[in-house]
């Protein structure tokens, strides 16, 4: 079924132990539909200065990403520039020049209305639901935001969980925005202010999935291989999105089998700098991980039955 991103475009420089880059393709929106394109096609809303190469505009197109909502603006497109340090758990913003995308407000195109599965990625609280009275017949719609918007917005963002069906945060904005040190009770205080779901994502140490009053802890996936942090979140946020839109439907079951793909994508993304592992995935390789990924969540119980993936999860 149809999926839309509404979202940043950028231009990064990212810094980490590994290495350098200037000028790399990045923003949430382009993380996000570049990791669901391989599991259901994408329309992306977003926008770019004159200055945004032509090369990243048919990198993108070469996946399954429509682009009629990314708006070129005169002026220069939007700018970050991070570093990560010893165990690149957290990234140092060093500059932010948000250009054409601070003054953006989203139209989405008449034939993007009628998306059913919808993401608002991270973004000013009050744009996000200009958005989402835009697409009034979308069947499953999440939020994303950040530390931000919580302290300078909150009104606005605690309307967002109660008008859409899922939450994403992190374990530091759940923290903020509950008030509640255990994860756990964040993840139930959410649920309370009116999320039909709520996942918090861990970073290195997985994410916890809320629904029907119970939480499901998925671990990262085991990688050797950590170069770029940079779009994990938003990687993990494309491939459970992706694979909802991609079965059609949301309930437990569909949910707890997408964060698998969700916690695999962002692993293949943390591999190199940018979007450059998930140019080189396969299908294949996408499939074999997440049965692997599969495998490792099975306990097997005397008598040789196998358990689904438990409950539970730290604070």
């Amino acid at each position: 079924m149809s999926l839309l991103v509404v979202g940043s475009v950028a231009l990064d420089t990212v810094e980490t132990p590994h290495g350098r880059v200037e000028g790399i393709l990045g923003g949430s929106a382009v993380y996000f539909a570049y990791a669901a394109s391989y599991l259901a096609p994408v329309r992306l809303v977003g926008v770019v200065g004159e200055d945004f190469p032509d090369e990243y505009l048919r990198f993108v197109r070469a996946r399954n990403i429509d682009t009629t909502g990314l708006v070129v603006r005169r002026g220069r497109t939007f700018r970050w520039s991070g570093r990560y340090q010893g165990d690149m758990n957290a990234a140092e913003t060093v500059t932010v020049d948000l250009n054409v995308f601070g003054e953006f407000v989203p139209v989405i195109p008449d034939t993007y209305r009628e998306s059913q599965f919808v993401f608002l990625a991270n973004g000013s609280p009050a744009l996000q639901r200009h958005v989402l009275r835009q697409v009034p017949g979308a069947a499953f719609t999440v939020t994303d935001t950040m530390n931000h918007w919580i302290r300078d917005a909150r009104a606005e963002v605690e309307a967002l969980v109660r008008e859409t069906d899922a939450t994403f945060v992190n374990d530091g904005e759940a923290r903020l925005l509950t008030g509640e040190a255990n994860l756990v009770r964040a993840g139930q205080r959410i649920l309370a202010m009116g999320a039909k779901y709520a996942i918090i994502k861990k970073g290195e140490h997985g994410a916890l999935l809320f629904a029907e009053h119970r939480c499901y802890a998925y671990p990262a996936y085991p990688t050797a291989e950590v170069k770029d942090p940079t779009g994990a979140g938003d990687s993990f946020a494309g491939g459970v999105m992706g694979h909802l839109a991609r079965v059609g439907k949301v309930n437990i079951t569909t949910l707890r089998q997408a964060m698998l793909y969700g916690t695999v994508l962002a692993s293949f993304t943390v591999e190199d700098f940018g979007l450059n592992r998930l140019a080189r995935l396969t299908v294949a390789e996408l499939e074999a991980r997440v049965s692997e990924y599969r495998d490792m969540l099975l306990v097997s119980h005397e008598g040789g039955a196998q358990a689904s993936m438990g409950r539970g999860g730290g604070g």
